[in-house]
């Protein structure tokens, strides 16, 4: 009987160890499901940029793409469409919410993987601010460093 107790408890304690907490899932449900990426911009300081995002193609390119997130499994994919200046085709991800630490804001954070969901950046990966979440919006930021000054790029998605 007590060691029935004790392993019942003891998995308890490592279920409950595991387990994310009622905002994140929130977070993961509103994740779930198809967004268009409508517009990319730039924060924090003034002039005209071109960058290439997630080490892949340059921002305009992100401008329209489709990104899913299926939260069951943690996997998704994004994709660009095909044009003169982007190398269209589909771009899959592993990805996760991260809990907010003090005075900062919840976490997408994602890393490419293969159609077989193997890792293919050799563990490195990206995380982007969330700014804003609801059932039909999501607003993304990251901080990137540009010849020493801080730029902040606005990822703006629409629910499909």
């Amino acid at each position: 009987m007590k060691h029935t107790f004790l392993f019942v408890a003891l998995a308890g304690l490592v279920f409950s160890s595991c387990s994310v907490s009622k905002s994140a899932r929130t977070q993961r449900n509103l994740f779930s499901g198809s967004w268009t990426l409508e517009n990319v911009s730039y924060e924090n300081n003034s002039g005209n940029f071109k960058s290439v995002i997630f080490n892949d193609v340059e921002d305009i390119c992100f401008e329209g793409s489709d990104w899913f997130f299926r939260d069951n499994n943690s996997t998704g994919r994004y994709t660009i469409s095909q044009s003169t200046f982007c190398e269209g085709g589909d771009r899959f991800f592993r990805w996760s919410v991260v809990e907010p630490q003090q005075n900062y804001a919840s976490q997408l954070q994602f890393k490419f993987i293969d159609e077989k969901r193997k890792d293919i950046s050799g563990g490195v990966g990206y995380r982007l601010n969330i700014a804003n979440l609801t059932e039909q919006a999501m607003t993304l930021k990251s901080n990137v460093s540009v010849d020493g000054e801080l730029v902040t790029i606005v990822y703006e998605f629409t629910k499909k």
